[in-house]
């Protein structure tokens, strides 16, 4: 560039102070005046080097920056220009401020891009940064797994094939049809044992054996016999095909599964063997108490309902506010107990015999339950009963909202990460079809053209594309999509 002659000397007057230059930059259309005291409190970053680059040619300045008149001494920057307005207030505050509708991650690519350190960023919105990068990560595990699934390894032998085909079959309903079935029937199977757990309990479908003793009748107990031989045969399955077996004994969920099917096989060792060893009662006693633990099976419904889990969800980030709700309750419970036990014993027939006693009262008063198998007889100790209803509907109502919000933001926010994923794999097909359609004569072209333009406009490309990429999925198999999901 040193022989155009569209250009003038950059910097005629070479020895002007750099504190009182004042220079125009227009970034996206919009333009703003700075001036050198305010650039250079920080000179690491791209608007104090424009400064300090007006005397090192035009080389210097079109490595800052998109294009430069001098005339007007204005720098062109293809940049956005509403993140850049909340970027520069770092010269004039200290600090940064995200303005709300843009992208954090888009915006973190613009601060690096005005060499601007993120610890100018505010706490609030690193926060959103940091959200929005768990989004991203959680979006690139989702297009990861499914990657996974869809790719086959010709290094892996027939047993490992098989072994992940049965992982997807049991693991992933939306990957076939003959998957969902599956799923469709593992949750009849729950909801059959389930009922016929409560269905045995009624009398008039008990039968008498020949001990005069009340057992469930042979039907349901061959009902339940099937459900457990689904439910034994299912978790052999998956505990097989799993490739972590230790964290598939160690999850929640496969606890509750050998806990929904455990006490049969317990039950049925002590029915055969436990006679031998000791009385028939205690045996009885010990499978009856067995028997009780088959309600864990009603959590295996968690396993094919993504409401129950985001439910789950939803109470686990809730700690703080359900600790605080059990917190006024208690300190509530205590008060007016003890009010209530003083108040009351004027009265010859009261039914508060101590302050323990009380505990129930106050419990089921605060809870608005109310069963009145105790209750108070004094004036004063109605009134007491009367406020501790309404402190305990106040205390009860008011981590309700949080509660609620968790629930409705977690379910929202898998609805987004599942359409992002699905997204992505839409796009990675597109481009795959454009490139085999494309073929290698472009692929030649492009690599030849960026042989032209040289290393600098090349590395720029790849800067420019790379603010949109997911960088989270592996590299070592070249899968790169266009991140949509943050826009």
């Amino acid at each position: 560039m040193a022989g155009d002659s569209r250009f003038p000397d950059v910097d005629a007057e070479g020895s002007e102070n750099n504190e009182e230059t004042e220079i125009v930059v227009n970034v996206g259309g919009v333009r703003q005046v700075f001036y050198g005291d305010n650039l250079n409190q920080y000179p690491e970053t791209r608007l104090a080097e424009l400064i300090n680059c007006l005397s090192g040619g035009y080389d210097s300045i079109f490595s800052l920056c998109d294009d430069y008149d001098p005339g007007k001494r204005e720098f062109y920057f293809d940049r956005d220009p509403d993140a850049f307005k909340c970027i520069i207030d770092v010269y004039y505050f200290g600090e940064i401020h995200m303005k709300k509708g843009i992208c954090p991650i888009c915006f973190k690519n613009e601060m690096e891009f005005w060499k601007v350190d993120l610890k100018f960023l505010d706490d609030c919105c690193k926060t959103h940064l940091s959200e929005k990068k768990e989004e991203l990560e959680e979006i690139a595990r989702r297009v990861q797994l499914i990657l996974d699934d869809l790719g086959v390894d010709a290094s892996e032998n027939r047993w490992k094939r098989c072994q992940k085909y049965i992982w997807k079959f049991l693991e992933k309903p939306e990957s076939s049809y003959p998957a969902r079935v599956i799923a469709v029937l593992s949750f009849l199977f729950i909801l059959i044992s389930s009922v016929v757990m409560c269905v045995g309990t009624i009398p008039d479908l008990q039968v008498v054996d020949a001990e005069g003793n009340r057992m469930e009748h042979p039907t349901l107990d061959s009902i339940e016999t099937a459900c457990i031989g689904w439910f034994t045969m299912e978790y052999v399955l998956r505990l097989i095909s799993s490739p972590n077996k230790l964290h598939f004994a160690l999850s929640f969920m496969n606890i509750v599964d050998v806990l929904a099917i455990l006490p049969f096989y317990v039950s049925l060792t002590l029915t055969h063997l436990g006679a031998k060893l000791m009385e028939l009662s205690n045996v009885q006693q010990a499978v009856q108490a067995l028997r009780i633990m088959r309600i864990a099976r009603i959590f295996k419904l968690a396993r094919h309902s993504s409401g129950l889990q985001t439910l789950t969800y939803a109470l686990k980030r809730s700690f703080k506010e359900l600790g605080l709700l059990l917190m006024y309750l208690a300190v509530g419970i205590f008060v007016f107990s003890a009010l209530g036990y003083t108040m009351e014993q004027s009265h010859p027939e009261t039914l508060f015999k101590s302050i323990p006693q009380s505990f129930w009262w106050a419990i089921i008063t605060m809870t608005t339950v109310g069963y009145g198998d105790i209750y108070p007889k004094t004036t004063l100790g109605k009134l007491n009963a009367a406020i501790s209803f309404l402190c305990g509907v106040i205390a009860i109502a008011l981590p309700i909202h949080p509660i609620i919000n968790n629930f409705v933001r977690y379910y929202n926010k898998q609805r987004v990460l599942e359409t992002a994923a699905k997204h992505e794999l839409e796009l990675m097909e597109l481009n795959s079809a454009e490139g085999k359609a494309a073929g290698s004569k472009s692929e030649l072209e492009d690599l030849a053209r960026e042989g032209k333009e040289g290393p600098f406009y090349s590395s720029r490309l790849k800067v420019s594309h790379s603010d949109t990429f997911i960088h989270l999925l592996s590299e070592e198999k070249h899968y790169r999509t266009r991140l949509q999901s943050c826009k």
